[in-house]
């Protein structure tokens, strides 16, 4: 009997030492469902279009005649093949921007398709185009603007529930709808009254029509401004925000840019930028679409700092995209094909400096699953990171992703690639960042290397990542 006794305590050490390691603690405030949905989505468009394509205005007076809205040749279904082979993953729609005219046949207002002479007034434009983004894998958003410059009862407390009307009715009418677009513009209606808007019933009637949906505002509730339409999220950019702190139209929009660190609540911003220099189309910028090279910086700027990227494609007077966005787009998905399809790290052996244990282990971040990741052990704020790679090969891209379900930790970190033959013991820093959040792209001169070191400096709790990646030269 006394020979079973060690042969039994290396089975419970065995036994123990197979159990997998307690998963790390939430810190702070931390993504819904919803918010984990809208991040994998990273890249999608804005489209403005309505009146103001016809009157060559940018904000339109809501005095115009329904007439005016005449588009000849309209066809979502070519927006949608467009956007789908562009690489974007939903189209979001400016169903009614200011002047009130609404894309859609409402029963809340005289200013619709239905009183234009489009499809002989009995055309829907969110009809088309829940079909086309049906047809073509796509999902819809809609921007709605709580200013009506047309609507007589803008100005009175009657209009929120006029609003509130028109919101459920078209978030009941066309199908899922994954992001409500607000701004906090407020001016001046035709009576000459401002509306205090009930930006909480407005809310409401989103989460009761259409629970998936994220909301967007400069303020949330659940996705942030970024503080400029040009494109670029901060090289610190925090997804949480003390939301309390914010409104639609806050004025304090470099802190919305940022973030607050250990912020109240996940508010991740967004970076709406259009590839011309107007929102609506107008002729005389057909030469003036974003070069490449500009909308490089602009992915770089955006999803490169941990924001989705909102890319505005003003459709024209026919009702098309115009050629020269469209082949615009082409060459920017081309361009992002030749850098990063090609993952050099996956698979690849991950070496750390500190391991949380079984299940968190360090080869988690290159075995291309998501819903994996490695973690430090409790206690432990700084690390190291090294993946190999299969030979010496021409790097320029490193990308990053926090494992965001548990919150966002990492307030700074460096990115070294080994060169071989090169001076000293090989190592070249090549990049350097603070927060990582979702994802962080790192994008640097190419070396030639065989291995990827990365410095974790400092966090707010163990880091925890969910991927490293790495993308060759092109």
């Amino acid at each position: 009997m006394k020979n079973i006794y060690p042969a039994l305590l290396v089975f419970l050490a065995c036994l123990i030492g197979c159990q997998p390691a307690q998963a790390p603690d939430p810190v702070g405030a931390t993504p819904s469902t919803n918010h984990l949905r809208w991040h994998a989505l990273e890249y999608y468009a804005f489209v403005h279009f309505s009146m103001n394509t016809f009157t060559n205005e940018e904000w339109g007076h809501g005095t115009e005649s329904p007439e005016t809205f005449q588009p000849t040749a309209l066809d979502c279904r070519q927006w949608a093949r467009i956007c789908r082979d562009a690489g974007m993953k939903g189209i979001i729609l400016t169903a009614k921007h200011h002047d009130g005219f609404c894309l859609w046949p409402s029963a809340y207002s005289t200013h619709t398709v239905a009183q234009s002479p489009w499809r002989d007034g009995k055309g829907d434009v969110l009809r088309e185009l829940s079909a086309a983004c049906q047809e073509y894998g796509l999902l819809m958003g809609v921007y709605l603007s709580p200013w009506d410059r047309n609507h007589p009862a803008y100005g009175t407390d009657a209009y929120n529930e006029v609003f509130k009307n028109t919101l459920r009715e078209v978030l009941t009418q066309y199908g899922s709808v994954f992001e409500v677009w607000f701004d906090g513009a407020n001016g001046e209606g035709p009576n000459g009254k401002k509306q205090v808007y009930d930006f909480p019933g407005f809310i409401q009637v989103v989460r009761e029509t259409q629970p998936g949906a994220v909301i967007f505002s400069d303020a949330g509730p659940d996705i942030r401004w970024v503080g400029n339409e040009q494109g670029f999220a901060s090289d610190t950019n925090w997804h949480t925000l003390n939301r309390d702190d914010y409104f639609p139209g806050t004025p304090r929009y470099r802190e919305l840019t940022q973030g607050n660190p250990g912020g109240t609540h996940w508010v991740p911003s967004e970076c709406d930028v259009s590839i011309r220099p107007g929102w609506y189309y107008h002729a005389d910028q057909d030469t003036a679409v974003k070069t490449l090279e500009h909308l490089s910086r602009i992915w770089y700027g955006s999803v490169g700092n941990g924001s989705n990227l909102l890319l505005n494609i003003p459709v024209d007077r026919r009702g098309l995209i115009h050629p020269a966005d469209s082949a615009r787009l082409m060459a920017f998905k081309q361009w992002r094909d030749q850098r990063f399809s090609t993952d050099l790290a996956q698979g690849r052996p991950v070496t750390a400096s500190a391991t949380r244990g079984r299940g968190y282990e360090a080869d988690r971040l290159t075995d291309g699953q998501v819903a994996t990741c490695w973690a430090a052990p409790d206690g432990v704020t700084t690390a190291t990171l090294e993946v190999s790679l299969p030979r010496p090969t021409p790097v320029a891209h490193v990308r990053l992703e926090e494992y965001i379900a548990l919150g966002q930790r990492i307030t700074s970190f460096k990115v070294l690639a080994h060169v071989p033959g090169s001076t000293g013991d090989g190592w070249q820093e090549v990049g350097k960042g603070a927060t990582i959040g979702a994802q962080r792209i790192v994008a640097f001169e190419p070396v030639t290397a065989d291995q990827i070191r990365i410095e974790i400096s400092s966090a707010l709790a163990p880091p925890v990542l969910a991927a490293l990646k790495v993308f060759q030269a092109p």
